[in-house]
């Protein structure tokens, strides 16, 4: 099983989400062509509701903790209950473009 694969499974058995999506974004980032380093987690689960923000993070974060101190290098967490899902008509924000890991082009410090 692969780390997106890996991270999928872990979500739908803690989560039961009614929407989930793992988008390995690592192809958008600086890194050797076939990575699993970079992802967008978009979760909808009912296990959501009452929690701030920073706890369902927190939450997820817990969760993926073995990946997150191995190769995974970031997660981009987009976490809601149905309520927030269906009020932003079932979207996630697009993730940015990367800068590329330098700050190449950057105006010197003065």
């Amino acid at each position: 099983m692969n780390t997106q694969q890996t991270i999928q499974q872990k979500i739908r058995d803690a989560f039961a989400p009614l929407h989930l999506e793992v988008i390995n974004e690592s192809g958008m980032h600086n890194v050797p062509a076939g990575s699993e380093s970079h992802f967008k987690v978009v979760v909808v689960s009912e296990r959501f509701g009452n929690q701030r923000l920073l706890q369902r993070h927190r939450m997820i974060n817990e969760l993926l903790s073995s990946e997150l101190s191995g190769g995974v290098h970031a997660l981009a967490l987009h976490t809601m209950t149905p309520e927030e899902w269906f009020a932003k008509g079932g979207k996630a924000p697009e993730s940015p473009q990367c800068m590329g890991g330098s700050k190449a082009g950057q105006k010197p410090a003065s």
